[in-house]
């Protein structure tokens, strides 16, 4: 005799952990993004530990080792040192505090909106757009305006002439990638 009521149901469906099966798919969908960041986070402290190992080895010196083992934890220890975390934020006395203050987020909130366009998987995109490279170069050329900003804001010459130099090596930079993005984006069109 088969019973067939609600309750069995709900007990049923509990005991096949059907629910399971929706925290399965958010997770899945997360791994395509967490890939890519871990893969660089890992990337970028091995380069740094190698930079710090070889700087040490030709400057005839003794090279991060107490952080971690052979020192692998030291690009960790330099980014959470109270020094850094819990830094006084100075502003210029006589500068434009606005633009002190914003310049340094519009340079950062510019190109952490160029990665809208990523793919980070065949179901998994934030923006699907047809002008998608178009809008990253756009996106990403607002940086040097923060940066522009952060100099101008301090009301400093040495600060403003710090900020058109790295605004104007930003710019230099941008101007050689956009040519072969665009030149690719062209080819692809035929």
């Amino acid at each position: 005799m088969i019973i067939d009521t609600p309750e069995v149901q709900d007990i049923n469906s509990f005991s096949r952990l059907e629910y399971l099966k929706e925290v399965y798919g958010m997770i899945w969908v997360l791994v395509p993004i967490f890939t890519p960041v871990l893969g660089i986070t890992i990337g970028v402290l091995a380069i740094v530990w190698l930079e710090r190992e070889i700087s040490a080895g030709i400057q005839q010196r003794i090279g991060p080792e107490y952080a971690g083992p052979l020192g692998i934890l030291q690009a960790l220890a330099d980014g959470t040192k109270p020094k850094l975390l819990f830094k006084e934020n100075l502003l210029p006395s006589r500068g434009d505090t606005r633009l002190f203050s914003i310049g340094p987020s519009i340079a950062v909130i510019s190109i952490l909106l160029s990665y809208l366009i990523i793919p980070f998987g065949s179901n998994l995109v934030l923006s699907d757009l047809n002008i998608g490279v178009f809008l990253w170069i756009a996106i990403s050329s607002i940086a040097p305006i923060g940066l522009l900003m952060s100099g101008y804001g301090s009301n400093n010459k040495y600060s403003f002439l710090g900020g058109l130099r790295a605004a104007a090596q930003s710019i230099s930079y941008e101007i050689p990638l956009t040519l072969c993005v665009l030149s690719i984006s062209l080819r692809a069109i035929r």
